[in-house]
């Protein structure tokens, strides 16, 4: 199992970031290697990602919703991909966002890209992104403010 945990200040306030996370179907735009996110309810997503040579297909469950806090999932079947993304307030409008990513790497060639750290450099890179992209338009393209508990 691998663990990746990686946090990044946003100069926009918490909601506005927060509601910019939860259009996940934007992901493609900033993260390196997700091909598509599709929303299939409320909690659940279904992800199509390029992982080193390898393309993976999974289903996530969101497990824990909290407005302008927190947002963490599950993988479902035999895909190992967990994790959580945490969202705080902090002085000056500016909101701190720390992405925790569990998962277990299975083709030889994917035990090669966590050998050498690509992983936590893809998501550096896609966290700098996100900042880049919610910055430059200091508005959320969407929202959504339910509770999944």
């Amino acid at each position: 199992m691998s663990q990746v945990k990686k946090s990044i200040e946003v100069e926009s306030d918490v909601t506005t970031v927060y509601n910019q996370w939860t259009q996940f179907e934007e992901f493609p735009q900033f993260m390196e290697g997700v091909q598509s996110v599709e929303q299939i309810d409320d909690a659940h997503l279904a992800w199509t990602a390029q992982i080193g040579p390898s393309t993976r297909e999974w289903e996530a469950e969101i497990t824990e919703q909290v407005p302008d806090q927190l947002i963490e999932w599950r993988a479902l079947g035999d895909v190992r991909h967990d994790g959580h993304v945490r969202f705080e307030s902090l002085d000056g409008g500016r909101t701190r966002v720390t992405l925790r990513l569990d998962f277990e790497p299975e083709s030889f060639a994917e035990k090669a890209v966590d050998a050498l750290h690509i992983v936590d450099k893809r998501v550096e890179g896609d966290l700098e992104r996100f900042k880049a992209f919610i910055e430059e338009r200091q508005i959320a393209t969407g929202s959504y403010r339910q509770e999944i508990h």
